[in-house]
């Protein structure tokens, strides 16, 4: 990698993956199914739940928002493409609630929309809303999620949110309010990197109610993922391919993220491309949730496109996975 680069080397990984499901007359599922059974066993298709990121802030857009991703999370339906369907009608209800309300609904670079808002607190607010409007039940059908990227703001051993100095104690109480008060039910980079001793604090203390999503913390890479396991740092981690840079690498850190029961969430990243290939990389590992975007941009749809088109493929197999914490 130091010769060559991850980029490249993965280039040519995904590329040898597809020529081989060629050269043996299946699918890129089914290769891929293959191949994971090598790293875990009795692995079952399952169509993932995804993670819609619908109102974007942080580094993600220039709106004053500190919380980089804020998203619905369709869980409580029987099939993948209803859920799909919830989503796409809520995220068009928030786009009319914004603009009732003459904010913004120009979409960034994940397709989310990036309103100039008071505060983080504003924006799940207005996600409940969009939920009710579009006639959904909140907790039972919808629920939210949050990608904070916490290392953002993170300056001098404490957190810059919201115009305020906020310590690790004071981070991990906002996510009790979060979740109590907003059904938030997964938390993605609640604390920053290197911040190992508040990530064992903060999964003691909500790990059991909230999904803890380690992104920046294991960047899909299994040596810090072990560290994270000996020190109970997290009980999730988001999986991309371009972190660690191979096929290979990354079905290795499913299996040994799933082996010790975290869940797992394949990702997308900000500069993607049409491919759809994580979604089939989601369903044939059995992951249980995917993040690819909002409900809009040719990059994103792309992959929600290709899991229906694996929902239509599976038939009988196509099983919708449940969310761990519904």
């Amino acid at each position: 990698k130091s010769v060559f680069g991850a980029n490249a080397i993965l280039g040519v990984s995904l590329a040898a993956s597809r020529v081989a499901a060629l050269a043996t007359g299946t699918n890129l599922i089914n290769h891929l199914n293959s191949l994971y059974s090598e790293y875990a066993s009795g692995v079952e298709f399952n169509l993932p739940v995804p993670l819609m990121n619908v109102i974007n802030g942080g580094a993600h857009a220039n709106n004053g928002l500190d919380v980089q991703e804020f998203m619905l999370v369709p869980h409580g339906f029987d099939h993948f493409p209803t859920a799909l369907r919830a989503g796409v009608e809520i995220f068009h209800h928030l786009k009319k609630l914004l603009s009732d309300a003459s904010l913004s609904t120009a979409v960034g670079d994940e397709g989310g929309f990036a309103p100039n808002l008071k505060n983080n607190a504003e924006a799940f607010d207005w996600l409940q809303r969009s939920v009710e409007k579009a006639g959904y039940r909140m907790g039972e059908q919808i629920m939210l999620a949050a990608d904070v990227a916490a290392t953002e703001f993170f300056q001098d051993g404490s957190y810059r949110l919201d115009g305020r100095s906020v310590d690790t104690d004071g981070m991990i109480e906002m996510y009790s309010q979060w979740a109590n008060s907003y059904g938030v039910v997964s938390i993605e980079d609640g604390l920053a990197e290197e911040d190992w001793s508040g990530w064992s604090k903060l999964t003691a203390a909500r790990g059991s109610r909230v999904q803890l999503v380690g992104d920046d913390l294991f960047v899909t890479n299994r040596k810090r993922l072990s560290r994270g396991i000996e020190e109970k740092s997290a009980n999730s981690i988001l999986i991309k391919l371009n972190q660690i840079g191979s096929l290979s690498e990354t079905l290795e850190v499913i299996a040994l993220a799933r082996k010790e029961g975290m869940t797992t969430v394949i990702s997308h990243r900000r500069e993607e491309s049409e491919d759809p290939y994580i979604a089939d990389l989601a369903d044939a590992t059995g992951a249980g949730q995917i993040k690819t975007g909002s409900l809009c941009r040719t990059d994103r749809v792309a992959k929600y496109n290709q899991l229906l088109r694996l929902n239509e493929t599976l038939g009988d197999r196509a099983q919708f996975a449940s969310f761990p914490r519904s």
